[in-house]
């Protein structure tokens, strides 16, 4: 069964309820309106539940960058606050003494996978019900897609969300099944899933001048397994077939052009690669010990999430002098996904023409060199969770629209650093670095960063900004539509060095984030820096905005400015405005 998004209030249905050694008392997996478990047993009407919780970022998302995190509460949070407004334990894997805090998603600290259930991560209680589900109202809810249900729907493994209302009656059944229905669904199936293959080399092999097609359901025209094998002239076409798990295909190459897995060693030259299948990624490397090796090649990509190069599962991709199109929603030309990897890429050209589109989509680590890289309809590049992007002496442009695209509604941006909470990246320090080249934004803010903790240097970039309202940078929380963390405590923070860097634009912080800026080496900043309220009423952090110029480097100011601490060592040219700090000091000149 196909799954459509539905918005639906539920009529209450009355449930019978008969327990296992339950009491009075509120256990596990209960609250006065919740019942959570996970089916065990399946018996003509009624089910027998594990009761246990939901884990932070257990539902898979098929859409990116918005990343929709599973409804309910939500754990402490990355930004410095959780929800009473109390500091917590850092998000980068160190609290303020070095000693490892709590991980934010459910993740271990060991960076293991929660304990699973049915595909969604759930950590199971001690505590068993049975629960009549006659005349029960049930809806099924896979990834972000919701959809009117039946008993017969449900499965063993499954999770099951039961709302109560005041009087114990039910007020709506949520299978969360981790399951997908149809062609281009959402939903991962919980394990490694790569359907089939139009041809497959298993042993070691030099291969020129073949050509490679598929046109079939969930299947690779090419699929390469274990063998250490060089691709010569090849020509791979996949030319149709439908994709009946979109994250299985994200996630582990099922529909893919070209996949190598299973420890392959893959060497790929002047090869031209082309998809024109929904979910029909170019390249996939999958898994640990994987490389693909490819240069001098073309990979073009028409329908929707189908990214140039595809790296996850901690595979690697080495790439140099590449040419990539990509021409649908959520297909990034440089493209990782849950379980990242390592990717390199040097020379070429990279451009990714539709919505939800950056040019390089990293959970991963993403090196960058000596190449061109477009976003026609988005923005230019977005970092994900405790995953790296670095360039050097890269042409960078982004072109994010202010109507179209899962997260504009939120902010409108060329770099996007952020945690979605959906699983797919580990909570913890975003990296950013950029040397040499160009980083041009033709709408909105230049950097946009919310929900998690990062690092961006900066160093000889031309920055242009084609939006005259853009700010250079915007560090908020965010309203939490999109599942990124809970409203009021999902601010940023920021470490930003600038070295050698000339800056231009205004700075934004809300009162819920924080920004570290050392301008160093010489570094040039004109522009405004304010501390704003959070506009989602969050309790207010301390340090929101510390900025220290070195010897040699100049701050001017475009317009009164309110930060928290200012350590001038280098010379600030006030133009007749004002720095207000934290304590009430009002610096001018």
């Amino acid at each position: 069964m196909k799954r459509k998004k539905v918005m639906a209030i539920l009529m209450a249905g009355t449930l019978v309820f008969s327990c296992v050694g339950c009491g009075s008392t509120t256990k596990e997996g209960e609250s006065d309106s919740t019942i959570t478990g996970k089916v065990t047993e399946i018996n003509d009407t009624s089910v027998t539940i594990q009761l246990g919780e939901l884990m932070q970022g257990g539902e898979p998302n098929g859409e990116k960058p918005d990343g929709e995190a599973p409804d309910g509460e939500k754990p402490e949070m990355p930004d410095g606050e959780t929800p009473d407004g109390e500091k917590p334990e850092m998000p980068d894997g160190e609290t303020p003494d070095g000693e490892k805090p709590e991980m934010p998603e459910g993740e271990a600290p060991d960076g293991e996978n929660p304990p699973q259930g049915g595909g969604i991560p759930f950590e199971a209680g001690d505590e068993t019900k049975t629960i009549d589900l006659k005349d029960a109202e049930i809806v099924e809810e896979s990834g972000q897609e919701t959809e009117e249900a039946d008993f017969a729907d449900i499965e063993v493994d499954d999770i099951l969300v039961i709302e109560l209302g005041d009087d114990g009656t039910v007020e709506s059944v949520t299978i969360k099944s981790g399951r997908m229905g149809g062609p281009g669904g959402f939903g991962g199936s919980g394990e490694v899933t790569q359907g089939t293959a139009a041809n497959t080399i298993e042993n070691d092999a030099e291969v020129t001048e073949e050509s490679y097609t598929s046109s079939g359901d969930d299947e690779n025209a090419l699929r390469v397994k274990e063998a250490t094998v060089t691709l010569d002239g090849i020509t791979v076409e996949k030319t149709a077939g439908e994709s009946s798990n979109t994250e299985d295909g994200d996630f582990y190459g099922q529909n893919a052009a070209l996949l190598a897995t299973d420890g392959a060693q893959v060497t790929i030259k002047n090869a031209k690669i082309s998809s024109s299948a929904q979910n029909g990624n170019g390249v996939f490397s999958y898994g640990e010990g994987t490389v693909v090796t490819i240069s001098d090649s073309s990979i073009e990509t028409t329908k929707d999430n189908s990214g140039g190069i595809q790296t996850t599962g901690g595979g690697t991709t080495k790439a140099s002098n590449l040419t990539i199109n990509t021409k649908g929603n959520s297909s990034a030309a440089i493209r990782s996904d849950r379980g990242g990897g390592t990717v390199e890429v040097d020379g070429g050209t990279y451009l990714s023409e539709g919505y939800n589109s950056p040019s390089v989509y990293s959970t991963a680590a993403i090196t960058v060199k000596n190449a061109t890289l477009t976003a026609a309809n988005s923005e230019a590049l977005v970092i994900e969770g405790q995953n790296s992007i670095s360039l050097e002496n890269c042409n960078v442009t982004g072109n994010m629209s202010d109507t179209e695209g899962s997260s504009s509604d939120i902010n409108v941006h060329n770099v996007m650093i952020y945690q979605s909470m959906s699983g797919d990246a580990e909570v913890g320090t975003s990296e950013f670095s950029m040397e040499g080249g160009s980083l041009t934004s033709q709408n909105g803010d230049m950097f946009y960063v919310t929900n998690t903790h990062c690092t961006i240097r900066l160093s000889g970039v031309l920055l242009v900004n084609q939006d005259e309202e853009g700010n250079l940078m915007t560090i908020t929380g965010n309203d939490a539509s999109h599942g990124w963390g809970e409203a009021g405590s999902n601010g940023g923070q920021v470490n930003f060095t600038a070295d050698g860097q000339t800056l231009d634009g205004n700075i934004v912080v809300d009162t819920i984030s924080n920004l570290n800026l050392t301008l160093s080496n010489g570094s040039q900043f004109t522009g405004s820096i304010n501390i704003t309220e959070n506009e989602e009423g969050g309790e207010a952090v301390e340090d929101n905005a510390v900025i220290t110029v070195d010897e040699g480097c100049t701050w001017t100011l475009t317009g009164d400015c309110t930060v928290t601490s200012v350590t001038d060592n280098g010379t600030i040219n006030f133009n007749g405005h004002t720095i207000t700090l934290a304590d009430g000091t009002v610096l001018s000149e």
